[in-house]
């Protein structure tokens, strides 16, 4: 069963997710909570394997939560133990617009992708189980085009961009490869033929992908090499 906790200060909204979420044989919802400061206690009582973060909520928002739960810091989570603060849940975000700018603070923060509010029902089952089995729901074209948007402008692209490259530099050029097809939105197995290599091995080097640069999934991946400008 994949166990799902449901963030947002809406109860209307949480009584449908809980509606068509309890419509799946594997899915599960453990709890409810209608505040980010309450994801702590109850990630740390439930375990469960995904959390449904709305962004905009009253105490702490759905962008600080996420950071906290994401990063795994003791301070944040005093009731869970070492072994659960390297294993936090997935994350998926709730949003109304899909060019909210806080909706890449939340994908950099670690966040596997983002749902708008309206998203048909089987689409949102059907997300939660792909978030569980590693993928993304956000394509990075899209996590472009938000980028886009949210960062022309601001004098911090030059930074992150520095950054980014820097990041890239540590990697091999198999991983780096890799990398950069991820940022292209390429599939496991469509990055398998294009560098002619195995699917587990395209894996392994995600894998160690992530370990290199200290990421949490796919998506900071190809904000990673979109920063670096390495996906054109």
């Amino acid at each position: 069963m994949i166990r799902v906790l449901l963030v947002d200060d809406d109860p209307l909204v949480r009584s449908g997710l809980r509606l068509m979420l309890g419509g799946a044989p594997d899915v599960e919802v453990v709890a409810e909570a209608a505040d980010g400061a309450d994801v702590a206690a109850l990630v740390a009582g439930h375990r469960p394997d995904i959390v449904l973060m709305d962004i905009r909520m009253p105490g702490m928002d759905g962008l600080a939560a996420t950071e906290a739960l994401r990063a795994g810091h003791a301070r944040s989570f005093p009731g869970s133990s070492a072994q659960d603060r390297t294993r936090p849940p997935e994350v998926l975000v709730l949003t109304t617009f899909n060019t909210d700018e806080h909706v890449l603070r939340a994908l950099r923060a670690g966040a596997a992708g983002f749902l708008l509010k309206d998203t048909p029902p089987q689409e949102i089952v059907a997300a939660v189980r792909r978030v569980v089995a590693g993928e993304p729901v956000l394509s990075p074209a899209v996590t472009q085009q938000l980028i886009a948007q949210v960062s022309e402008g601001t004098g911090e692209r030059e930074a992150r961009a520095g950054r980014a490259r820097e990041q890239l530099a540590l990697l091999g050029d198999r991983e780096r490869e890799v990398a950069v097809a991820v940022g292209r939105g390429r599939t496991n197995a469509e990055i398998a033929v294009e560098l002619y290599m195995s699917v587990p091995t395209v894996k392994t080097h995600v894998s160690r992908v992530l370990a290199k640069l200290g990421l949490n999934n796919r998506v900071q991946i190809a904000l990673a090499v979109y920063d670096a400008g390495a996906a054109d």
